[in-house]
């Protein structure tokens, strides 16, 4: 069975919606079988596609107007179809005339997933060699100490002591998820009586 997926960036995009339609349903695809989304951007909370992918069994095709309207970005696509491969479902795009069902289809999707592993290769070459000349420079990466030394010598002082860390908190005007971070970063200990509060 044919499954068909339209997506449009916003309620106003009518025209393209019609567009998808209409192509879908020349292409086989039964209008009780269409799915649609209009979303703003990348976001990832699309209904449709999700009820689509819900739907769709083993045999099943799915097929799409074009390949930006399925996938937000080249690897979202790529996990996508993968994840109807392993579900024994085939994708079809009409603009790019891909049919994982076909030889030439199965070809183009895997060079698309190689282009796919240099970009994610490249990406991480490039962020590698930043940091890397970051710290010849004497930067170093993380988020940066909020707490500086003095005041959390004084801050566990006062947890050693007995004070809760709410208490602590107000006193040194330090938010609590800071200073649970901090104190699991120095190892304190978790057996002193001020540790729960």
């Amino acid at each position: 069975m044919l499954v068909g997926y339209m997506c449009v960036s916003s309620s106003g995009d009518r025209q393209v919606l019609d567009l998808q339609r209409d192509a879908l349903l020349a292409a086989g695809v039964d209008a009780r079988h269409l799915f649609e989304d209009r979303v703003t951007g990348s976001r990832g909370d699309r209904v449709g596609l999700t009820k689509a992918l819900a739907f769709m069994k083993p045999g099943d095709c799915l097929v799409v107007w074009k390949l930006d309207r399925l996938g937000r970005s080249l690897p979202h696509l790529l996990a996508t179809v993968m994840d109807l491969k392993k579900r024994g479902i085939a994708f079809r795009s009409l603009t790019e005339q891909m049919d994982t069902t076909t030889p030439h289809g199965e070809f183009l999707f895997h060079i698309l997933g190689s282009l796919a592993q240099f970009e994610r290769s490249l990406i991480q070459e490039r962020v590698q060699a930043g940091l890397a000349a970051a710290r010849r420079r004497g930067r170093h990466g993380g988020r940066p100490r909020t707490i500086d030394a003095e005041k959390l010598a004084a801050v566990t002082a006062a947890l050693n002591d007995g004070a809760t860390k709410a208490a602590v908190c107000r006193t040194f005007g330090i938010k609590r998820s800071t200073l649970i971070d901090t104190l699991a970063r120095i190892g304190w200990s978790a057996g002193t009586k001020g540790q729960e509060a």
